[in-house]
């Protein structure tokens, strides 16, 4: 999503780097580009006025230290300003012990409200609740059928009455969750394509019966300020707790996240980042705004990968790797936890250095597909043992994966060269020549 404007960002942090010192001219002209680029990432004027006026109050004011680098002052000065419009430090969502928490939510028709809504119940859920959907959008064609098959799906109960006005509803769903001890109740309202007196009526007789401890606002990203607009609007209203920007996947320019916190007063809680039902993270600002000045986000990537890796099973692959016994099913195995991670594209945006490298990388995730479907194509035997693979066996294993054999071909060829970079970091030592002979494998995979 930040893509253009990391790039913009890093062009004018190399034009600061390479002064002796920071000065009101050169600080004039970071500052001109700054708001060009915000301006057409789609940040709100007066959020982008304030920005540049604080950087440049900052940068030329006290909190300089004297013999720091220019670029790096400058960039901390940036990241703490992206920091603070995103709404500082993450907020924390504290429910009540012992009681039904009510969870509200509230957006447009179309911005992700049902779907998120059922992210979020999946999401306490692993964090130890037990969650109950009340379907309220009595108004949308099929949205409770839509909810119902959400909740089936990750098998979390769904509360509905079809007849029944959405304020019946919310007040039987909120008494069988009381019943049945469920810890939360997420409550899913109607929304429209534009916001009218009906709309708003509803929800807060909905919102007065459930008393809810979170009324969280779901703003589609993709809509850039009408998102911040329409949210500031629904918050005048019924007072919103939080906001969920649903579709941060996507391809928009990213003004609706660096704007709405400053424009609402509202905190972003939740960003959905896929359409799977756990493509739900929690917003961290200071973490989004290093990866848009291309600093990486390394401690979201860890905390990927400890959600996805099974440590038993990672310690006995280190050992294979340390003994060169690496095998086909063990590639498998690593291919589908690297998938459960997210995009590779993804993955490789928190990678610090790696902002500007990403327009030019291509990953289409069918490649993954592509590789799995010729590997469960191999017997076991074939997959322990890749060295038992003649033609006629290459042949099968294409025919049964719809590949070609090219493809196989060029699979066991690239996971023979794996075995060999391995085999080099296994004997690698101090030496410059071995040093090297590792490099040069690790070139072969474009690493």
């Amino acid at each position: 999503m930040f893509e253009d404007l990391s790039n913009k960002l890093e062009e004018i942090v190399k034009g600061i780097r390479g002064a002796d010192r920071i000065t009101e001219e050169n600080i004039n002209e970071a500052m001109r580009e700054v708001k060009r680029a915000l301006l057409e990432a789609d940040v709100n004027f007066k959020v982008v006025k304030d920005f540049t006026a604080k950087i440049k109050e900052k940068a030329l004011g006290k909190e300089v230290i004297a013999g720091v680098n220019p670029g790096q002052m400058f960039i901390k000065i940036v990241n703490d300003e992206l920091t603070a419009i995103l709404g500082g430090a993450a907020r924390k969502i504290i429910l009540q012990q012992n009681k039904t928490n009510a969870i509200l939510m509230a957006g447009l028709q179309g911005s992700g409200k049902t779907t998120h809504a059922a992210k979020l119940a999946l999401h306490f859920r692993k964090t130890g609740h037990t969650p109950l959907l009340a379907a309220c959008d009595i108004h949308r064609p099929a949205a409770i059928d839509q909810l119902e098959t959400l909740g089936k799906s990750l098998n979390i109960p769904v509360y509905s009455e079809r007849g029944a006005s959405a304020q019946t509803i919310a007040k039987n769903a909120l008494a069988q969750a009381e019943r049945n001890g469920n810890s939360i109740v997420i409550v899913d309202t109607a929304g429209r394509l534009q916001i009218d007196e009906e709309m708003m009526n509803e929800l807060k007789q909905v919102k007065e019966i459930v008393n809810p401890a979170e009324v969280f606002f779901v703003a589609d990203a993709m809509t850039g300020q009408e998102a911040v607009n329409v949210a500031k609007e629904f918050h005048n209203q019924v007072n919103c707790t939080g906001i969920i920007l649903s579709k941060m996947d996507g391809d928009a320019r990213g003004g609706a996240a660096l704007s709405i916190f400053s424009v609402t007063g509202v905190p972003v809680c939740y960003i959905g980042v896929g359409e799977k039902p756990d493509a739900l993270e929690l917003f961290y600002p200071e973490r989004l705004a290093s990866r848009i000045l291309g600093m990486g986000d390394i401690v979201s990537l860890v905390e990927k990968a400890q959600q996805a890796v099974d440590i038993e099973s990672a310690s006995e692959l280190e050992k294979k790797f340390r003994k060169n016994r690496f095998t086909l099913q063990d590639f498998l195995e690593q291919l589908r936890q690297i998938q459960k991670m997210g995009s590779i594209k993804d993955l490789l945006g928190m990678l610090p250095g790696m902002g500007k490298q990403l327009s030019q990388i291509n990953v289409d995730p069918k490649q993954f597909k592509h590789i799995e479907a010729i590997i469960l194509s191999m017997t076991m035997k074939e997959r322990l043992n890749p060295d038992v693979i003649n033609g006629s066996r290459r042949m099968r294993i294409a025919k049964g994966s719809g590949r070609n054999v090219q493809e196989v071909n060029k699979l066991l060829k690239q996971f023979d060269d794996m075995k060999t970079m391995m085999k080099q970091m296994g004997k690698f030592g101090k030496g410059g020549a071995k040093f090297g002979a590792m490099q040069n494998q690790m070139k072969k995979f474009g690493i």
